[in-house]
């Protein structure tokens, strides 16, 4: 395999996430005398709140601009029947990834589960189109390598908004891009000059995702006194909810374009797909 394949994204990935860093604005400690004060400050973890703050709004922009009224479109216009058509085949695609960080995770019996959607959908599925494997009681989930750093024990880090994709911490960003490189379909695509494919996927994705919470994000922003807050707090509760394999209980999840796509079985999870910060 070429080096330039892995080195590349991995270039990528690094200057999003060092553009991100700096320009973080560092939040201003409250005095140390204040134990409540210092309490919710490291509670919250935030410290590049300022920064943060600042590229979330330019998300909002983002997807103001663009990616709701595409997310809208794709919504009216198109037929569910071609929608749901469409979300069978990006989640199939991902299972490669779920499969490797279950089998990372030491999850036997669920990568068996994951290796058997993908094999059922992929064939009688017609490469993804129609969710067979759920009409057998093969029902789906969700891993990233995020969750495989946190099952390790590595600490998530500060919380930082990451330009485009959204809400984050250290921990889960090195997960982007490490599922990234293992991605069989990048690989494929990479090998075979057909680097453009990814792209098309991750358009495709963020719109489909988007969609799912149109309502939804609008009367969250509605009832909210600090949007960004909301956000912040309810990414944080999704994620320990998605490290715990739901036993944290449900929660309401938080948009993100890089945010995973699994299968979508019931309210929670489809918000989970979605992608405004």
């Amino acid at each position: 395999m070429n080096r330039e394949h892995w080195v590349s994204p991995f270039r990528r990935w690094s200057f999003i996430l060092a553009i991100s860093i700096l320009a973080q604005g560092c939040a201003i400690p409250p005095d140390p005398n204040d134990r409540l004060a210092m309490a919710e400050y490291e509670e919250v973890n935030d410290p590049f709140e300022h920064g943060n703050r600042g590229i979330f709004m330019f998300n909002r922009i983002v997807d103001r601009m663009a990616l709701k009224p595409a997310a809208t479109a794709y919504r009216d216009h198109l037929p569910t029947l071609l929608t749901g058509r469409v979300r069978n085949v990006l989640n199939n695609f991902r299972a490669p990834v779920i499969f490797l960080n279950d089998l990372l995770q030491g999850e036997v019996p669920r990568a068996l589960q994951t290796l058997s959607r993908f094999v059922v959908n992929s064939t009688i599925g017609l490469v993804g189109l129609f969710d067979m494997a759920s009409a057998m009681d093969m029902e789906g989930h969700d891993e990233d390598f995020g969750q495989t750093l946190a099952v390790w024990g590595v600490p998530e880090g500060p919380f930082i908004m990451l330009p485009v994709f959204g809400p984050s911490n250290p921990r889960d960003t090195l997960g982007k891009v490490v599922d990234f490189l293992i991605d069989p379909l990048r690989i494929w695509a990479s090998n075979s000059n057909r680097d453009w494919v990814p792209f098309v996927r991750a358009g495709t994705q963020a719109v489909d995702r988007r969609s799912g919470t149109l309502d939804l994000l609008n009367d969250v922003e509605k009832s909210s006194l600090d949007f960004y807050a909301a956000i912040r707090s309810l990414y944080r509760q999704r994620r320990a909810n998605a490290i715990s394999n739901g036993r944290a209980g449900p929660v309401r999840p938080v948009p993100g374009i890089g945010e995973q796509s699994g299968p979508v079985l019931n309210t929670d999870e489809a918000l989970s797909r979605s992608n405004l910060r």
